[in-house]
């Protein structure tokens, strides 16, 4: 999924049904910006009465220090929960209890890692906290945004944390675009964060599940701790169990004031709408929010890496192998070329991948072949394999490695790089059929940088050649730049 995200690429005469052919997609994207630093992404769609509305931040896991780790993806959980006038039955009585709450909650993060903690102490705060949350239940109205959306044809209500933006989405019919002005802009300006504790829990449980008891979870973890040192790419977004444990309410509010604000971000609109009218609109609900603070760039920089890196995890499960390969990001031209090679690997039974490993040699049920874990800064291209019962992961890992040297040795066809050109396209038509498609690939552009990368990339694309996928495979598939992550039952092979 990562690795399609990273090739919706485009020019609107293929992708975008209704545009003439004198159109492009630099014709239909209006973009404007608030005074406030928002920036407005507009595209009249007026094939059906719907409008997808996405709003998105240029912050995400990458941005935290080591002291707010997976702030990002709790405030995802937290911006759920309500506003002033959303979520309770009376919030000037709740406030106080909020406070409280806080206070206790506070009071045991701040000793229960202590040496000399007093146990007996600790479990009369912890039950004060527990009693405080129990009556706070009773100004608590559950899912308000979900249902109110939903009462008014709303679908598609999530949100998104990844390494370098977070995301808030919504499908909605177009005559509820206000309502949904109306929610969003009043849940930046007042959002509470309700149930802290409580939501805290749930992602502490999130983690097990997703990470610690899932093997697959388990091996993407380990392959980016692994692969990056120094780089934030390195952490979970969820972030580690000591993060979780330790997240405050306070340095949560602080990173949420300072960058989900209009400085950061991108709210796109696709559909049916009067762009004057809706911009009008826009500016009126957001254009009021302060503007907060552009976050700072990333400057750890993962310095090159100069041997081959392994991990084994010890899991009852069937076997998996990981293998990852560092590499450039946008608009770097490697990374044009490294969406041909991934596909002509991986992508369909006639690949490289599918066909030897497969079909051929049978040594595995399943390949795949994406990039990770972001698309702001030098990222990995991942190799992902299961093998069959009967064989080794030793056995996979040389087959894999002898289509690499192939790679490197001799051009691929020119009916493959063409194949290759063509997977692609069908792919981004595939995906941007809908609004929310086109909403998603524009707001995500944006955010790594400019829409505007979309509009040359099929021209960019079709001057890579069958030497230049050579020439990279050269560069950069070679053992001193490789990380791998072999899942086993307890023994090696």
């Amino acid at each position: 999924m990562i690795r399609i995200l990273r090739t919706i690429i485009f020019i609107a005469l293929i992708i975008i049904p209704e545009l003439v052919l004198s159109q492009t997609l630099v014709d239909k994207v209006q973009e404007h910006q608030l005074d406030n630093g928002a920036t407005v992404l507009l595209v009249e769609r007026h094939d059906s009465p719907t409008v997808a509305a996405y709003i998105s931040f240029r912050v995400g896991a990458a941005n935290e220090s080591s002291e707010e780790r997976g702030v990002a993806h709790l405030l995802e959980h937290m911006l759920f929960k309500g506003t002033k006038t959303l979520g309770t039955r009376d919030y000037e009585a709740e406030e106080k209890l909020l406070r409280s709450i806080k206070t206790v909650g506070q009071k045991i993060d701040s000793i229960k890692n202590r040496s000399d903690a007093d146990p007996q102490q600790l479990q009369q705060l912890r039950d004060q906290l527990t009693d405080l949350q129990t009556e706070h239940r009773k100004f608590v109205v559950k899912d308000e945004f979900s249902r109110i959306y939903a009462e008014n044809g709303g679908v598609g209500y999530n949100a998104y944390t990844g390494k370098d933006s977070t995301t808030y989405l919504i499908n909605l019919p177009a005559n509820k675009l206000e309502l949904w002005a109306a929610i969003e802009s009043d849940r930046l300006q007042n959002a509470v964060f309700r149930e802290f504790y409580t939501e805290r829990d749930v992602v502490h449980e999130e983690r097990k599940r997703s990470y610690e008891s899932s093997p697959g979870g388990m091996m993407y973890e380990t392959l980016l701790a692994t692969a990056y040192r120094v780089h934030p790419y390195g952490d979970p977004i969820i972030g580690w169990n000591s993060d979780i444990e330790n997240l405050d309410p306070d340095r949560i509010r602080d990173f949420f004031d300072k960058y989900y604000t209009p400085a950061n971000m991108v709210i796109t609109l696709v559909g049916d709408f009067d762009s004057q009218t809706t911009l009008q609109m826009v500016d009126r609900y957001f254009g009021k929010l302060d503007p907060g603070v552009p976050v700072p760039p990333v400057v750890d920089k993962e310095p090159e890496q100069n041997g081959q890196r392994r991990a084994y995890i010890n899991f009852a499960a069937e076997k998996q192998l990981l293998i990852a390969y560092h590499k450039p990001t946008m608009p770097h031209r490697d990374d044009y070329v490294f969406d041909i090679l991934m596909q002509v690997l991986s992508e369909g039974r006639t690949s490289r991948l599918y066909k030897s490993l497969v079909v051929e040699k049978k040594l595995v049920t399943d390949v795949s072949v994406f990039g990770a874990p972001g698309a702001r800064y030098d990222n990995l291209m991942v190799l992902s394999l299961t093998p069959r019962n009967s064989r080794s992961c030793t056995d996979v890992e040389g087959a894999v490695y002898e289509e690499l040297e192939r790679l490197k040795s001799e051009p691929i066809s020119v009916a493959e790089l063409d194949t290759a050109r063509k997977q692609i396209m069908t792919s981004v038509l595939r995906g941007l059929k809908g609004n929310s498609g086109l909403a998603r690939m524009l707001s995500s552009y944006q955010t790594l940088g400019d829409w505007r990368y979309l509009v040359d990339y099929e021209k960019k694309l079709n001057l890579i050649t069958t030497d230049d996928v050579m020439a990279v495979a050269q560069r950069y598939l070679h053992v001193d730049n490789r990380t791998v992550v072999t899942l086993l039952r307890g023994e090696q092979g």
